[in-house]
């Protein structure tokens, strides 16, 4: 079929497996993902689907979000937008990593769902036409990856999972940037904020390794010497504005004396890294100290920047400016 044909707009759908494309497993308990979905009510539009891999998001790793971004690279001269179906559990760090390595402008909207497909309530076929609908408007264009969920567009830096269980599962301060809403086969999309232009981190290969310790009151320092032994970097969800006990304000000096990027994140579910305490372990002290504030990403997002900057060989000082900076 020629692209006059089919009136002119190209959608390509990428499935990666989730709850979207899950069922109760005949061969034992639970739901495992076994057939992706159709894109409902598309009239005129060219529909492409793709399947990398199938996979629960639990087992999604950073090496298949770079087979991702690269398939999108693929396809995007060939779409007016790319719709990316995806488990929910681990769909915000997907998000947030392409939105890091992906220079197209063809829009990216990623989607799931929370219930599965025998469900009656199954929330999958809205949220695919409407990351369809989204993908294919021109507003979109540029914007670089978001995510769509009940209707809602999220940006991808700051979008997270919010709830395990209910439909409307993701949010994220400060709210979303846009909204989908659909009158019989017309859909009206709206978005409350410009696109910004984004800076691209693609390596050709992940070659660091980036891992997160959690604080707590009383925590001093388990686990500390062993991570930092076997990584490249550190990631901290913190206490608050980025405060940690006393313990820890030595072991982040000797890993930042070492050259070892510990970057502070907070565990609070929203809001930046303030280094305004003084006190031994507080963020003033612990950034004099060569910790990395993380801005207002969490920890698992912070830990994807910083596994793409460690890849593309930057130094530490590269790296503060990075974070320091927002560029991303």
């Amino acid at each position: 079929m020629s692209r006059a044909e089919a009136g002119a707009r190209r959608l390509a759908v990428i499935h990666t497996g989730g709850t979207i494309a899950s069922r109760p497993d005949p061969a034992g308990p639970g739901l495992t993902p076994q057939a992706a979905p159709a894109v409902p009510g598309l009239p005129g539009v060219t529909v492409s689907t793709h399947q990398p891999f199938q996979l629960p998001s639990p087992h999604v790793t950073p090496g298949h979000m770079l087979a991702l971004a690269r398939l999108i690279e693929r396809l995007a001269p060939e779409s007016d937008g790319i719709v990316v179906t995806h488990g929910t559990d681990t769909l915000e760090e997907t998000a947030f990593f392409l939105h890091l390595v992906l220079a197209t402008a063809v829009p990216v909207l990623l989607t799931g769902s929370m219930r599965h497909a025998e469900e009656v309530s199954w929330d999958g076929p809205a949220n695919l036409l409407d990351a369809a609908h989204v993908a294919l408007h021109p507003d979109t264009r540029g914007r670089g990856p978001l995510v769509v969920f009940g209707g809602e567009l999220f940006d991808a830096r700051t979008v997270t999972k919010v709830h395990t269980s209910a439909v409307d599962a993701f949010g994220g301060y400060p709210g979303p940037i846009g909204r989908v809403d659909r009158v019989g086969e017309a859909a009206q999309v709206r978005f409350f904020a410009r696109p910004e232009a984004r800076p691209v981190y693609a390596p050709e290969r992940l070659t660091a390794r980036v891992e997160i310790l959690y604080a707590y009151a009383g925590w001093r320092g388990e686990g500390y010497a062993e991570a930092a032994a076997r990584a490249d970097g550190l990631v901290i969800a913190a206490l608050g504005t980025g405060n940690l006990p006393a313990e820890l304000l030595p072991l982040v000096a000797a890993s930042a004396e070492a050259g070892q990027p510990v970057v502070l994140a907070t565990r609070t579910h929203a809001g930046p890294i303030l280094p305004v305490y003084g006190y031994p372990g507080g963020g003033a002290t612990l950034v004099a100290a060569g910790a990395i504030p993380a801005s207002f990403l969490n920890a698992h997002k912070a830990r994807l920047l910083l596994l793409l900057l460690l890849s593309l060989g930057q130094s530490l000082e590269e790296i503060r400016g990075v974070f320091a900076q927002g560029r991303f």
